[in-house]
């Protein structure tokens, strides 16, 4: 595996995306972005009244965080992006044959991130749809190459795990 310059964490909603994906940015030094701050208005609007988004709804957002991604990549300023990435197809759009680039997804089991999903505040996300994201939900083939980060622990234990399997160095103070 070449070494990452771009972290994509992926996960279902209420996953702990942004919570690892900040605390990972933090750890190596690199730039952060969320990918639900690509998403457009009328996306948000969607959600938010509980209907889940179209493959078509979604593609104009995949081309955003991935040009984000290249961008990174291109001017070589390593970043994190955390992106529910829940289909083989989406991961192909932001990971592809970009080899620089390593996808991570957040493992965890219906019933915790429900729970944690109930006791978020000021989130567009309704937990009324994390049924359909389980259910769209496609777990790694095993020609992808997906590190699986489980969520059981710390959010620190979780991006220590991530590290390790990334052989990262975290940056020194």
């Amino acid at each position: 595996m070449t070494t990452p310059r771009v972290v994509l964490i992926a996960g279902v909603s209420g996953s702990g995306k942004t919570t690892i994906g900040t605390k990972l940015a933090e750890r190596l030094g690199w730039d952060y972005a969320e990918a639900d701050e690509f998403h457009s208005e009328a996306n948000i609007e969607k959600m938010r009244s509980g209907h889940p988004l179209t493959d078509a709804d979604r593609l104009p957002w995949l081309t955003s965080i991935a040009a984000w991604i290249d961008d990174r990549l291109r001017t070589d300023r390593p970043g994190v992006v955390s992106c529910s990435a829940l289909k083989r197809k989406y991961r192909d759009i932001l990971a592809g044959d970009r080899e620089a680039v390593a996808t991570v997804l957040l493992d965890g089991d219906r019933d915790t991130i429900a729970a944690r999903m109930k006791a978020r505040k000021g989130h567009f996300f309704s937990a009324t749809l994390l049924d359909t994201q389980f259910a769209d939900l496609e777990l790694p083939a095993p020609d992808e190459d997906v590190v699986t980060a489980p969520i059981t622990g710390t959010p620190d234990e979780t991006v220590a795990h991530i590290l390790a399997s990334l052989h990262l160095a975290p940056r020194r103070h």
